[in-house]
């Protein structure tokens, strides 16, 4: 990108890095190798999205990842009874945030982003993918399931391949997560940086709040009925997901490395 960089004060923590050039302010998450979101990191990105949705400036807000992955999801050991609610509650604040802000909103997936990880690129308005780039859902292997992926992959793929991706925790390659309208670019791996540069690079040419005015106008019908389906899946996850004897039996048997035993109930 070209222009001034700069850190925009009171949002960079330990695990999140910010830049902002030309209108476009970046999001980088910074805890590798696997850049798992345990809860201080996102409460960091809660923080970094509440700054950039408050700065009517910016024409953009890309999110990136250090690493070879973007993101293996939150952290199993922050979704068991005493923390769950404190996790759904921290999450769930960046993706309201997300549906919230008129910039256009861009995902660069370099590699698997899985779980919570895929959640995060899903929810943007556009993601570019490596070659090399993962996407699932594997939530149901441990006994659990993904509120936010409930409520944003019917929007972007459709009641019946969203169902399949969230039920049976299926994981699809770059190639088929384009095909089905998850992915909005694939991009070759040796190639993908330089190419991310390029288009955050245009998006920074064109006039701020003309493509503010014009995400605004494409998604403000849609916005209401996404933040209802949000909440109602949240009910669902800590309403009844997390009185099911499974629930508990497949994230225990997660952190103690076995394999979980099914009661059905």
């Amino acid at each position: 990108m070209s222009g001034k960089t700069h850190q925009p004060a009171g949002v960079c923590g330990e695990f999140v890095r910010i830049s902002q050039s030309e209108g476009v302010r970046t999001i980088t998450l910074d805890r590798p190798p696997l850049n798992v979101l345990n809860l201080a990191m996102l409460g960091e990105v809660a923080a970094a999205l509440e700054a950039a949705v408050g700065d009517e400036s910016l024409a953009a807000i890309v999110f990136r990842a250090s690493g070879r992955t973007f993101s293996a999801g939150v952290d199993v050991a922050d979704h068991t009874a005493d923390k769950v609610v404190g996790m759904i509650e921290t999450f769930h604040r960046a993706f309201r945030l997300l549906a919230s802000t008129d910039a256009l909103t861009v995902a660069a997936v370099q590699g698997a982003a899985l779980g919570g990880g895929c959640e995060l690129a899903c929810f943007c308005d556009v993601v570019l993918a490596s070659e090399r780039a993962k996407f699932g859902q594997p939530e149901v292997k441990v006994g659990v399931f993904p509120p936010v992926a409930a409520t944003i992959l019917p929007w972007r793929v459709g009641v019946g391949r969203a169902v399949e991706i969230n039920a049976l925790g299926e994981t699809i390659d770059a190639r088929e997560a384009h095909r089905i309208g998850l992915a909005s670019r694939v991009f070759a791996a040796e190639e993908f940086e330089g190419k991310v540069d390029e288009y955050i690079a245009a998006v920074g040419r064109l006039s701020r709040p003309v493509v503010r005015l014009a995400k605004r106008a494409t998604v403000e019908p849609f916005r209401a009925g996404l933040l209802a389906h949000l909440e109602e899946a949240e009910r669902i996850y800590l309403g009844q997901l997390m009185n099911l004897r499974d629930a508990h039996e497949g994230l225990s048997a997660f952190l103690e490395r076995r394999t979980p035993t099914w009661s059905h109930a």
